[in-house]
């Protein structure tokens, strides 16, 4: 049986989201479409006003509804210290630990010149331009423990501290809660690396 030219034109749409394959894809529009279109108007309606209203913050680049964000705007967060992310979701995490009171950069992104994303694509001239502004004394590098994560790290790094900037990266090692013989080898040699003096 041929599908509809609008089924197929679903199913690719769906494809475009990231881990979704191709009769994910199918499955996911079959559902919709059979049992519940009601919610398959509500994503799109969704979709269409989210698309319409979020855009960047003029200041930290995350998504907002506002010109410049409410993190950004508040007044009680520190002004000196500045976090940088790779992407919305992470600066998300990063909130969520109630551990951090200082402002954000999101780049949307990581270096990897092989996908042509360079400095220009992840807005390292803005990221510059904000770290540089006379208020900020500490960086803190929040990029993801990627191959491309940690080359992005080590770019911003240098350049930031170059510019006189201190300039810190998140530690990583053993899990709260974990057990050393379940721990890979790599993930306890960065933690004896970046292990601290207990006071």
């Amino acid at each position: 049986m041929r599908s509809s030219a609008a089924l197929d034109v679903l199913v690719s749409a769906l494809k475009r989201l990231p881990g979704v394959g191709p009769r994910t894809a199918q499955r996911y529009a079959y559902h919709l479409l059979q049992h519940d279109r009601e919610a398959g108007e509500a994503i799109a309606g969704a979709l269409i006003d989210a698309v319409s209203r979020i855009r960047h913050c003029a200041r930290c680049n995350t998504f907002t509804e506002f010109e410049v964000c409410e993190t950004c705007n508040s007044s009680r967060r520190d002004p000196t210290l500045l976090c940088v992310v790779e992407t919305p979701a992470d600066q998300v995490t990063v909130e969520q630990t109630l551990a951090f009171e200082g402002l954000y950069f999101v780049l949307m992104g990581h270096l990897s010149p092989l996908d042509g994303i360079g400095p220009a694509e992840i807005h390292f001239d803005r990221l510059l331009a904000r770290a540089c502004d006379g208020v900020v004394t500490e960086v803190i590098l929040a990029t993801n423990f990627t191959q491309e994560g940690e080359a992005t790290a080590h770019y911003i790094g240098a350049m930031l501290r170059a510019r006189g900037l201190k300039v810190s990266r998140l530690a990583r090692g053993v899990p709260v809660g974990g057990e050393l013989e379940y721990v890979d080898a790599a993930t306890v040699a960065q933690a004896m690396r970046d292990r601290r003096r207990m006071e």
